[in-house]
């Protein structure tokens, strides 16, 4: 498992220093948060988008609450 917006390998006991506003919640993950490799992020006025070549697309509209 990696952090999406650092790509560093998520482990018991090891803190990950984020931008303030990656801390937030306001940053697009940059990394696949399966296999650690960059994505390719798109950002719209609407939100993002983020391509792994492996693993396919994510969307900001799947996170937000309906």
């Amino acid at each position: 498992m990696f952090h999406p917006n650092t790509g560093q390998v998520v482990e018991d006991g090891v803190e990950i220093k984020l931008s303030p506003s990656a801390a937030a919640g306001l940053e697009a993950p940059r990394y696949c948060s399966i296999c650690g490799r960059r994505m390719i992020v798109k950002i719209r006025p609407d939100g993002w988008s983020a391509t792994c070549s492996r693993h396919g697309t994510i969307d900001s509209l799947e996170f937000e609450l309906r």
